[in-house]
């Protein structure tokens, strides 16, 4: 065991036995030289400081150079951009930061100046155009402009962000404000506003009629600049920007895409057009063409941006009805025909006509198809207004009333006989009303001009002289014991007529006037009408109901006529005195004898003036 030294706290001549706190009281060899040097002089070494002293200190000592390294580059950057445009600052696309104001501005005009006279480029939508900013009363205020650029900032860390990010400034621009808005308004409703186009599809036509070739029509967003205005200001703020000036629009959208365009396009109307359909009847066929399809083709947009095709029934019936009218039958209602003094029964044919709703029902599947591109024709019959059976149940076996009038002569006449044809053959089922203008139309077709009244007087008109016949079918209805419906008794009174029992067709400027009349018997009736010579009759055939008298009152309240002259070319006229009379008619039951019901009328005949010539 190795000799233990003691040392004492304070000195190491020391003979006192105190050992020194928390030092082993045992060393290894290789410690002793280590001893050794500390025990050097009179006094024990100082101890080490602790590792976390000395790295806070190193802390301490670098954060105090930086910091006064950074006051030092502060200071410097200060003194150098003393005057300068702050960093970072950009005009109109052109970096002038860090920049003397004089240099700054002499870069502003050699990148700015060519472009003061360059076409501005507008955006607005889907639109790229042009604004001459010289029309447009635009020019650029140097000096104001770089004074929008402030002055290099105090702030330390304001400074430092401008090595790193770019500050826009907007221009300061000089303007006539009544040339910029009028120039973006003429932009606007020329070239920026356009409206909505919904997706469609087009057709070429072939030039020799072959064929058709479908082409697809975009859609298009509607837009319009509402602001004009705020669009100006837009402008004056940003016309020297590079990529030019954006103006915000309002957008009117449509609903169908293109991509819904394109499908209508490819699964359907290409099909569609590519070949005729050929349409069969019962003994012939129709040919719906390419062209023809093409034409009756719509199309409409779809919510969720689809396109729906459609087919104009209507233009392929117009196409394929003359080619397939022999396969259908008019029909025939019966008709009763007076033969050998008698009337007869023709008998009535049912109507077979196409029935083009079903026809067309499974065209639009036929159409996708590129061969058995065939459509059968559906028919449907319909049966007359009156058939046969009904034709001979009316009970028209005799004539229940006639009469005839006379006189005519010249044009006329032919107007007389015209109508008659016309009217003649008319059945009336019992409650039903005969209308004699909704039975002979207008005067338009197959009358001749003639004059208006009867008698040969009035102006010449298409139609004249058709009062007559008028008349003579009036006197028939009454005579049968049919119910007036409606009629207008001529102006002036005819002696070639009971009195107030007359009719009026035709006015003197033309116009026509109805006569109406009901069949209020138990039986149908037929009317038979001609004309031969000076003469018409009409002939009401049925089954007699009725006697019929008529008694014609006294004539009252006479006017006298006044005179006139006529113009040259006149027919002189004696004239006619205007009076006031009552018609009565008394029915009787054909079978009793008994009175069934009495009608009057009274009528005011005006006077006619005596024309001398």
């Amino acid at each position: 065991m190795r000799e233990e030294h003691y040392w004492p706290a304070w000195d190491h001549d020391s003979q006192a036995t105190d050992r020194i706190p928390g030092l082993p009281q045992e060393y290894p060899p290789e410690e002793d030289a280590l001893f050794d040097e500390l025990l050097e002089g009179d006094r024990v070494a100082p101890l080490p400081p602790p590792p976390g002293k000395r790295f806070l200190a190193k802390v301490l000592m670098g954060t105090g150079a930086v910091l006064i390294l950074g006051v030092l580059l502060y200071t410097v950057d200060l003194m150098l951009s003393a005057g300068e445009v702050p960093r970072g600052v950009v005009v109109a696309g052109v970096d002038v930061g860090g920049l003397s104001r004089a240099d700054a501005e002499a870069k502003l005009r050699r990148e700015l100046e060519p472009r003061l006279t360059e076409p501005v480029p507008v955006t607005a939508g889907d639109v790229v155009a042009n604004l001459d900013p010289v029309r447009s009363g635009l020019g650029l205020d140097w000096s104001a402009t770089l004074a929008q650029a402030g002055h290099q900032p105090l702030d330390p860390i304001d400074r430092i962000r401008s090595f790193f990010t770019k500050r826009q400034v907007d221009v300061v621009t000089t303007v006539d404000p009544d040339a910029l808005v009028q120039s973006v308004r003429n932009l606007a409703s020329t070239t920026l506003d356009h409206p909505a186009t919904e997706g469609g599809i087009g057709f070429h036509a072939a030039s020799d009629g072959s064929g058709v070739t479908p082409f697809a029509i975009e859609p298009r967003t509607g837009q319009t600049l509402t602001d004009v205005q705020g669009a100006a200001n837009l402008v004056k703020s940003r016309w020297l920007d590079k990529t030019g000036v954006r103006l915000p629009m309002t957008f009117a959208p449509v609903k169908a895409t293109s991509a819904g365009v394109h499908t209508a396009l490819d699964t359907v109307v290409l099909p569609a057009v590519a070949s005729p359909v050929i349409v069969h009847g019962d003994g012939a066929d129709g040919v719906l063409q390419p062209v023809t399809i093409a034409d009756a083709m719509q199309f409409a947009p779809r919510d969720d941006g689809g396109l729906d095709v459609r087919l104009d029934s209507t233009k392929l019936r117009q196409n394929l009805q003359p080619q397939l009218a022999g396969t259908e039958t008019a029909g025939k209602d019966a008709q009763i025909v007076f033969a050998g003094g008698a009337p007869v029964v023709r008998p009535s044919e049912d109507a077979r006509r196409i029935d083009w709703s079903p026809t067309f029902a499974p065209l639009m599947t036929v159409l996708t198809r590129s061969d058995g591109r065939d459509l059968q024709v559906k028919y449907r019959t319909s049966k007359p207004a009156l058939s046969t059976d009904d034709a001979n149940a009316l009970g028209v076996k005799e004539v229940v009333a006639q009469f005839s009038t006379g006189g005519l002569d010249g044009p006329g006449a032919t107007n007389v006989s015209i109508m008659a044809a016309k009217v003649n053959g008319t059945v009336l089922k019992p409650g039903e009303t005969f209308s004699l203008l909704a039975r002979t139309g207008s005067f338009a077709s197959g009358f001749v001009s003639a004059p208006a009244n009867e008698d040969g007087t009035g102006p010449s008109v298409t139609g004249g002289g058709v009062s007559q016949f008028a008349t003579t079918l009036y006197n028939a209805a009454y005579l049968a014991g049919l119910t007036d419906a409606g009629h207008t008794p001529q102006p002036y009174y005819l002696d070639r007529y009971p009195a107030g029992r007359d009719a009026q067709a035709i006015r003197d400027d033309g116009s026509p006037v109805d006569l109406k009349f009901t069949d209020s018997l138990a039986s149908g009736v037929a009317i038979e009408a001609s004309s031969s010579g000076s003469t018409v009759t009409v002939r009401i055939w049925g089954t007699r109901q009725y006697r019929v008298e008529g008694d014609t009152g006294q004539r009252t309240d006479f006017t006298p006529p006044a005179v006139q002259p006529g113009p040259p070319g006149c027919l002189p006229s004696s004239g006619s005195l205007g009076f006031t009379v009552t018609d009565t008619r008394v029915l009787y039951d054909l079978g009793t004898g008994a009175e069934v019901r009495r009608d009057s009328r009274s009528t005011t005949y005006q006077p006619r003036p005596i024309v001398f010539c």
